[in-house]
């Protein structure tokens, strides 16, 4: 059979197999286990965005009786407001609704807040809570750049905090198992490991003028980053696609499956090197974010690919919509099925998914970082990734396919790089997309200072690990948080 018949034959066996196990993996890993506490041991807590990922939170929090949800944030007070009466509709004391979070953090009463914002606050709102002395769960990606992420790692160091970070699927214990088993080497030598995430999203229109809705305070909402002219017709959500708020769908969606990878594989800091290639194409609109992207990540003996999709798509197998896929010597695991090297799947890895918002109020009981399953260090290390994955795609310039595939030829990573190549080629063109005409952008060629957390010989790179601050929305230096006692 020939190799790329025979390739073809192994994954769709394995996926298969794959999909079919993972389909009774429970869609979320929130159900608690309920126990009983009294009044007096409650933890008070507070969320800090009330859009959709902050309802989850607090749809996650009224299960637990040991914790009292005593405020809700949000820039938007009409947001912020609805989601109070959500909570005393499901029978739980009705929260108060603030816009401005230094009003949280300066209630002493609060031990714990759950950061739900737009990803631009993630770190700023971190380290206020945590130097205000409260314990923190911080949502994916958990920082805007690089250094923002240090500094959240270096604040709960410095605190004495527990910070986890919303990488839920750590808590799954189904999962860890796989990991575990690679850990202990019986999945043999892993030197490539996928996150594919497909997912269709179309244009958010635009470019045009907008008013910000009146009940949004905007200087509020925009925090860290200018307040920019509103160019999006909608005006929540959208910030994901634009560079000042949002870290497209790299940093939205596909960091949950780069995580497993990096976490799979035992890799730590940024890697030896990294490129990443893609666009936004297929339609023209108010967005900046790419909606289809490429990211290889270089860590010497091992190699992470994620490949990210917003243009409608087949699944990456008809059996397979996505996650992630380690490839070992001795077989191979993807989801959480092991499969042997002939595709044959050999057992599915089992174990209870338990709450990730639970699993935090735990540590913050004990006051026991080891026991979280994703410590702030791992949060911050995997988000870096999506960072200088698009820190290569911002520092790109359009070329042609041959160009394209001149360049990747010549990268010495554990992957078939044409191949993947020319699996985003037919994507694109089934779109419509003609690369000719359309080019995708072929980011630089990056290396990495993994353990400086910083670039090799590239100012230019290295001017993206931060960011320009607007007063009084600053995240601390090191030397700031350092000297906090």
């Amino acid at each position: 059979m020939p190799n790329l018949t025979r390739r073809q034959f192994l994954e769709d066996s394995i996926l298969v197999a794959a999909a079919a196990a993972t389909a009774s993996l429970p869609r979320s890993l929130g159900a608690a286990e309920p126990r009983a506490v009294s009044a007096n041991d409650k933890i008070t807590v507070a969320i800090l965005g009330c859009g959709i990922r902050g309802k989850q939170h607090a749809n996650e929090l009224t299960r637990m009786p040991d914790c009292e949800i005593a405020y809700v944030c949000d820039p938007d007070r009409d947001r912020a407001a609805a989601l109070a009466a959500d909570l005393e509709a499901k029978g739980r004391p009705r929260p108060k609704a603030v816009q401005d979070l230094r009003i949280v953090l300066g209630d002493k009463s609060v031990a714990a807040v759950f950061v739900a914002t737009p990803n631009h606050w993630h770190a700023l709102a971190a380290i206020w809570a945590m130097q205000a002395g409260k314990d923190v769960y911080v949502e994916k990606p958990v920082s805007h750049n690089i250094s923002e992420g240090r500094r959240i790692v270096q604040a709960a160091r410095q605190f004495g905090r527990i910070c986890q970070g919303g990488t839920q699927n750590r808590s799954n214990q189904a999962l860890a198992a796989a990991i575990r088993y690679i850990h202990d080497g019986k999945l043999g030598e892993v030197k490539l490991a996928r996150s594919i995430v497909y997912g269709g999203r179309g244009s958010i229109g635009g470019p045009g003028q907008y008013e910000v809705p009146a009940s949004v305070d905007y200087d509020l909402f925009a925090g860290p980053a200018p307040m920019s002219p509103l160019t999006r017709p909608k005006f929540h959500y959208d910030w994901h696609w634009f560079w000042n708020t949002g870290n497209g769908e790299l940093g939205n969606n596909n960091i949950h499956s780069l995580d497993i990878c990096r976490w799979g594989l035992g890799v730590k800091g940024l890697g030896r090197s990294v490129i990443s290639y893609g666009g936004r194409l297929g339609y023209t609109d108010a967005a900046e974010t790419p909606n289809t992207q490429v990211g290889i990540h270089d860590f010497g003996g091992k190699t992470i690919v994620t490949e990210t999709r917003g243009l409608k798509t087949a699944p990456f197998n008809p059996n397979f919509k996505g996650g992630w896929i380690f490839v070992g010597t001795e077989g191979i695991i993807s989801g959480t099925s092991l499969f042997d090297p002939a595709g044959k799947l050999v057992r599915t890895f089992e174990g209870k998914s338990g709450s990730h918002f639970a699993n935090f109020l735990k540590a913050v009981r004990s006051r026991k970082v080891s026991e979280l399953n994703a410590d702030i260090l791992e949060g911050h290390q995997s988000t870096a990734l999506c960072h200088v994955g698009n820190i290569s795609y911002r520092l790109g310039r359009p070329s042609s396919p041959d160009e394209l595939q001149k360049e990747l030829s010549q990268l010495k990573v554990h992957d078939d790089v044409l191949e993947t190549l020319d699996r985003t080629r037919r994507h694109l063109a089934e779109n419509g997309v003609d690369l000719e005409k359309s080019k995708l952008t072929l980011g630089r060629a990056l290396r990495l200072a993994p353990d400086k957390e910083k670039f090799l010989d590239n100012p230019r790179a290295d001017a993206f690990l931060t960011r320009e601050y607007r007063k009084p929305f600053v995240v601390p230096a090191e030397k700031e948080i350092y000297a906090t006692s």
